[in-house]
Formats: C-alpha cells, sequence, structure tokens
C-alpha cells in the first residue's frame, strides 16, 4: 500500500481493505442517442439515497432529510431480515454470525397512524425539549358606556366623525369644573360632538378623566385618543326634548316607537302603553346616578367603608378609586372645637426615632387618599373628621388639589398640626401625611380620663371639707388651732395653682410670648457673638501672616544724585511710552522681583517701558509707580488714564547700565507676592463679616431692651 510522504513506515492493510483505483466510475453519457446504464444492485439502490446530492449543505430541512433517509433504509432492510432483533432502546447491540456486535441505529421520528401510513415527525432526536412559557393574560377590556348603548353602525360614524376634529375644550388643573361643563353644552346646541382635552392631573389617569366627564356632563364618549376625549351628547337632550314635548304630545308617539324598537346594545328598552315613558326615565337617571359599585375591588370597598360619615366625597379625584373627601366641603369653623386631650403610656419615648419614622412612611405609600383640600386656613372641620378617622388609622393621607391658586402646603401643615396635635411625617407639594401619636387618646378614652380626674378633685375638695369641719367642731379652740399652717392641704394646692398655674388669662398669654421672644433673642445673640469670635480668631490669624510676608519685603533707598531731563525730552518721552505696543501689566501680586527684571528686560532694547495697572485708587497707583522708580532705578516720566487702566511711564536714563542681577533680593518672590495679595484679600472680607455681625448684635441688643421694657409696662 503506498503512503504518505510524512509517515514513518509502510502501511499494513489486509488485502480484502485495499481500494482497486485500475476500474474508475464511468459516467453517464448523456449525448443525443448514446446512453449507457449501469447494473446496481438492491442494496446499492437502497444506499443511493444517502449518497445523492442534497440541496443546501447545513439547515434543518437538510438534517430532516437525511434523518428520513435513514430510517427508510433501516425499514427496508428489516423487511429483508424478518428475523432481526426487536429493538428496545436507540442503540442496541447486535450480534452477527461471526459474533461480532454491531451497534445499530434508529431514530424514531416515523409515527404510524390508522390507516398504515407512515408520518414523520418535525423535530429532530437532538432537539432542545420546549420551553414552558406562560403568557400573561391580557387585561379585558371593560366595554364603555357609549359602546353599551349606543348600535355599531351610529359608534363607528361617531368615532370617524370624531377623528376628524381639531378644535377642542381645555380643561385645565383645576378639573372639569362648571365653567368647562357649560362650554361644553353650548357646543352641544350647534354640534352633537364635542373634543375635551385634559391637562394635568387628569391627563395621567384617561379612564378617571372618562367617568368624570360623563357623570359631569351627561353625555357619552365615543373616542379617545392620549389626553383627549370626544363626547357625544347622547339621550340627554332627547329625555329634555321629550320631557318638553310630554304636555304637547305632538311628538310623543314617534318618539315612543323610536325608543321601543331601538336597541342599544345590552340594553334592550320596552315601553308599555301605561307608564312605559316614566319607566323608561328612572332607568336612564338610575344609569346616570354615581352610586358606589357593589362590583369593586375589596381595597376599594374597604376604603369606603373606612371613609364613610366623613363628609361629601370629591369628585374630580385624578387618581383611582376610591374617591377621598372633599376637605374644602367641611365646616370651616366647628363650635366648641378642643385640641384633643392627650396622655403619653408610662416608658414609652414621645419622640420618633428614625427608623420608625422611616417605617411609617414605608406604610403610609399604599394607603388611599383620605382627604383632598385646596384651602390654607379654617380647617377646624377638617381636623374633626382627622380626629374621628385617627380611631380607624394610625396615619392620616391628605392630597393637595391642584389648579386652586395661593395653594401653601407649609401653612396647611402647621396648621393641622396645631389643631390636632399629630405628628407630621411628610409634607410636599403633592401630599400632607400626619401620624396621630404615641400619646393619642380616643373621644371615649379621653372623656373618661376627663371624668376620672374631675371625681378625683371633688373627692379632694370633700376631704379638705370635712377636715375643717373637724376642726370647727373641736371643743378645744386655742390660738394655736386658729392660726393653724395650711401647708400640705389642697386650699394650699390651689392657691399655688390659681397664682403660678398656666391659666388662660391675657396677662399669662402676654407674659409667655415676651419670655418666648426674650429667649429666642438671646440665643440667636449667643450665636452672633460666637460667629463674632471666630471671625476675630481668623483676622488676628491672617493679620500675622500678613506681618511676615510683609517684614520679608525690604523698599530700597532712593538714590539722590538723579539724572536731570528737561520738560522737551518728558514730553517726547511720554509720547513715546503712549505710542509704544510693548506693555508690562500689573496683576494682583503688586511689585515683586519678576517686575523688576521684566522691566530691565524691556530696557535692553528699549528706552521706555509702560506699565499698565488696575488699581482704582489714585494714591495706590502713586504709591506703585514711585515704588518702581526706586527698585529700577529710572526716570518716572508720567501716569496717564487709558481705558483699560492707569499707565505708568519709566524711562532707563540716559546712563544706564544693566544690573548683574536683574532680580533684587530685597523684593517677595512671585509665589510670596501672591501669597501676600491672598491674605490682604482674606483679611478685608473677614473685617467686612465682623462688621456686619457687630452691627446685628446691635440691632439684638436694641430688640431686647425695648422688649424688657415692654414686659416692665405689663408687670405694672
Amino acid at each position: 500500500m503506498p503512503t504518505a510522504p510524512w509517515m514513518k513506515g509502510p502501511l499494513l492493510v489486509p488485502s480484502d481493505k485495499v481500494l482497486d483505483f485500475s476500474q474508475l466510475r464511468k459516467k453517464n453519457n448523456l449525448n443525443k442517442g448514446n446512453t449507457t446504464t449501469t447494473t446496481t444492485t438492491k442494496d446499492e439502490r437502497i444506499d443511493r439515497s444517502l449518497t445523492d446530492k442534497i440541496s443546501g449543505r447545513r439547515g434543518k430541512q437538510v438534517m430532516k432529510k437525511i434523518v428520513q433517509s435513514v430510517t427508510k433504509l433501516h425499514r427496508f432492510r428489516n423487511l429483508e431480515e424478518p428475523q432481526s432483533v426487536k429493538i428496545k432502546d436507540l442503540f442496541s447491540l447486535e450480534k452477527t454470525q461471526n459474533g461480532v456486535e454491531e451497534m445499530e441505529f434508529k431514530i424514531p421520528l416515523e409515527q404510524v397512524l390508522d390507516d398504515g401510513n407512515v408520518k414523520f415527525g418535525s423535530k429532530m432526536p437532538w432537539a432542545k425539549a420546549d420551553r414552558v412559557v406562560i403568557r400573561r393574560l391580557k387585561k379585558e377590556k371593560v366595554k364603555t358606556a357609549a359602546e353599551m348603548r349606543l348600535p355599531e353602525l351610529v359608534l363607528k360614524s361617531l368615532r370617524s366623525d370624531a377623528a376628524k376634529m381639531k378644535k377642542w375644550v381645555k380643561v385645565k388643573k383645576a378639573g372639569v369644573t362648571q365653567a368647562v361643563v357649560d362650554e361644553i353644552k353650548n357646543i352641544w346646541r350647534n354640534n352633537e360632538l364635542v373634543m375635551v382635552k385634559f391637562d394635568v392631573p387628569l391627563c395621567l389617569n384617561m379612564d378617571r378623566a372618562l367617568e368624570i366627564l360623563e357623570v359631569k356632563t351627561g353625555g357619552l364618549v365615543v373616542w379617545s385618543n392620549k389626553d383627549s376625549h370626544v363626547v357625544y351628547r347622547g339621550c340627554e337632550d332627547e329625555l329634555n326634548f321629550f320631557q318638553e314635548t310630554d304636555s304637547s304630545g305632538a311628538s310623543l308617539g314617534k318618539f315612543e316607537d323610536d325608543i321601543t324598537t331601538s336597541n342599544t346594545g345590552s340594553h334592550i328598552v320596552t315601553m308599555s302603553e301605561n307608564g312605559g315613558v316614566e319607566d323608561f326615565l328612572h332607568t336612564c337617571m338610575d344609569e346616570r346616578l354615581d352610586l358606589p359599585s357593589v362590583n369593586g375591588t375589596l381595597f376599594e370597598r374597604e376604603a369606603d367603608r373606612l371613609l364613610d360619615g366623613l363628609g361629601p366625597r370629591f369628585v374630580d379625584w385624578w387618581r383611582p378609586k376610591p374617591l377621598p373627601v372633599d376637605a374644602d366641603m367641611l365646616p370651616e369653623v366647628v363650635p366648641g372645637f378642643k385640641t384633643p386631650l392627650r396622655r403619653c403610656p408610662p416608658n414609652v419615648r414621645l419622640k420618633l426615632a428614625d427608623d420608625e419614622l422611616t417605617y411609617l412612611r414605608k406604610l403610609a405609600r399604599p394607603l388611599p387618599t383620605h382627604f383632598a383640600l385646596g384651602r390654607n386656613t379654617k380647617l377646624q372641620g377638617l381636623a374633626a373628621a382627622i380626629i374621628t378617622l385617627w380611631e380607624k388609622s394610625l396615619i392620616v393621607k391628605i392630597a393637595v388639589k391642584f389648579g386652586i391658586p395661593n395653594t401653601n402646603s407649609e401653612q396647611m401643615a402647621c396648621e393641622l398640626k396645631h389643631l390636632t396635635g399629630g405628628v407630621l411625617l411628610l409634607r410636599n407639594k403633592f401630599y400632607i401625611i400626619i401620624y396621630r401619636g404615641k400619646d393619642f387618646l380616643p373621644v371615649e378614652v379621653a372623656n373618661l380620663v376627663v371624668d376620672r380626674e374631675t371625681e378625683l378633685q371633688r373627692c379632694q375638695l370633700l376631704e379638705e371639707g370635712a377636715r375643717w369641719n373637724a376642726i370647727g367642731s373641736s371643743s378645744v379652740i386655742n390660738e394655736s388651732v386658729s392660726a393653724t399652717i395650711p401647708s400640705g392641704t389642697f386650699l394650699e394646692f390651689r392657691d399655688i395653682q390659681t397664682k403660678y398655674g398656666h391659666l388662660n388669662n391675657d396677662r399669662r398669654e402676654t407674659d409667655i410670648q415676651i419670655e418666648a421672644e426674650k429667649e429666642k433673642l438671646e440665643k440667636e445673640m449667643r450665636k452672633q457673638d460666637h460667629k463674632l469670635l471666630l471671625l476675630k480668631r481668623k483676622i488676628e490669624r491672617s493679620a500675622r501672616e500678613l506681618s511676615k510676608l510683609n517684614s520679608a519685603w525690604k523698599i530700597s533707598e532712593k538714590d539722590n544724585d538723579q539724572e536731570l531731563i528737561t520738560e522737551e525730552e518728558r514730553n517726547c518721552l511720554q509720547k513715546m511710552g503712549l505710542r509704544t505696543d510693548k506693555t508690562l501689566v500689573l496683576g494682583r501680586r503688586g511689585v515683586f522681583d519678576g517686575v523688576i527684571g521684566s522691566m530691565h528686560q524691556h530696557w535692553k532694547h528699549r528706552e521706555v517701558v509702560k506699565v499698565i495697572t488696575m488699581q482704582k485708587s489714585f494714591s495706590q497707583i502713586m504709591n506703585t509707580a514711585a515704588l518702581l522708580e526706586i527698585e529700577s532705578g529710572g526716570i518716572l516720566i508720567a501716569v496717564e488714564k487709558l481705558q483699560k487702566g492707569h499707565a505708568i511711564i519709566l524711562f532707563r536714563g540716559k546712563n544706564y547700565r544693566r544690573p548683574l542681577k536683574p532680580l533684587p533680593d530685597n523684593l517677595l518672590t512671585k509665589r510670596a507676592a501672591l501669597q501676600r495679595s491672598l491674605e490682604m484679600q482674606k483679611i478685608g472680607s473677614l473685617k467686612f463679616f465682623a462688621y456686619q455681625r457687630e452691627r446685628a448684635i446691635s440691632n439684638l441688643n436694641i430688640r431686647l431692651r425695648s422688649l424688657l421694657r415692654k414686659s416692665e409696662e405689663v408687670a405694672f
């Protein structure tokens, strides 16, 4: 057997396994008249189904055809060998005549039908099992009133007309007010359809907007799109027309026939000769009433049961039901209203901890809204309703109405907290959540506590009266008995309570207010004194740093032997300096060694240097010019006012020689100059704030003295 070049030795193969390449396969000649047929055995015809060319090299269809061919081949062989072993598994062992075990392959894709035909399955044996997918159930669409009452053709026509409408009535934040209802009814006089577009908050819940619109206008919503509803005037106008024509009887018969033969979806109205019209009117009116739904959820029914008896409901509520109580419809003033009595249980901390506050806020999130409020003051009726609700619920949730001008949730919360004595959990522009507190007592329990205290006081009075009667009836009456000291008696307690107790008189309330204001002023004064002390310490620290930097800066002595220049030369040099474009700008660092070095660099190429400074005060500008003249050794020509600042023009002199060290040692470096500038700015700001604190303290002293004079006047 020939071997490949990379193989080390010859390939030893049995003689019966060696391929014979001498007889090549002959191709069929398909030319005209020339056809060659090859004799094939039965086995070769069977195996050809596996070797025939298949369109496509991969894919499910190709693999399916291969599997079907294998299955057919196995079925044909079983027909030729009737005594074959039954196969129980996909892979089974079969013994041949030579005793060699062979693996038999079967693919269970075929299915034998009742009529004897064979059907192949659609899945491969190696295919994965189907995943079980539980689809989310679609929400059942609830039929609207228009779909139930109007015929399908009429509804379709109305919807096609509604889709073409381009004018609408705007519903603002206040909701479907009476003005909106009147505008809709005015349009209904000429048109049967009105488009209504909703603003926040009703546009967030269009289902609720549909209910409110149908209840208040009496129409039927036939078409909806995003934040718009189209309302059909419906049978309401027909009812009005029927009531107007009932007495005359002109069009009664025709209207009865129309109603009798009309089928409104799920409601078929039939009218008899006697009383049919009245039954129809009662049916329509019952459908118009916004009665509580018996088919509501358990959450809605329980919330309605909780809010029943507290007041009228807020119909324009923009969130899902249940409807909250309209707090604006509650009375502004309740006669005899008092803040409820509170008693904290023993060994209980009255103030809420952080974890308790977090827990109560989480508890309040899923609760329904109990009240809807749009009024800032006069909330005694709402406070009484809250106290009643607290007997069933720990937390009261109040929503602030939209679209009402000048609503102030902070003022609402403060007044409710003052009237009820509760604990404010949350307040923003949307909600006010109030907790009843750990010391809350229901009305019945509070009445029992008050009755018990009254009974104890009555018993003390009886004991005191019996004591004085016993003393008066004593036979021995002397000076010591008559001068009995009333210490420890109830009379002494009552006198002390009358004299020093917190009584509800005008003088005591005034004294309390004055004391509170005095304490507030003293606290503010202590705060301002502390801040002023801190500012003074910072000023001292900054002054020390500034003195250190100033001590490192020594000004050179002025040379008395200076060059003299004439007035003409001065004018010429001034013009030269103003015309030059090469300038030197002084920043916040002022004059330091780098500035002098830059001036000498300018004088290396030209006679005059122009220095621009941004200082505002003219005295500071002249001091800077004198300092530059002394440190550089030049001659000051002029100081001119420019648009950007002031220009200091310096002449180098006729006998100028460049110094060996252009940077002087007696001036500050660039970094030290910046630090000095920062310290000067810092100390200026600190002095300004210290002056403000001193003025605030003086004003507080004046207010405190006037308050003391006022308290003395009240005492007299």
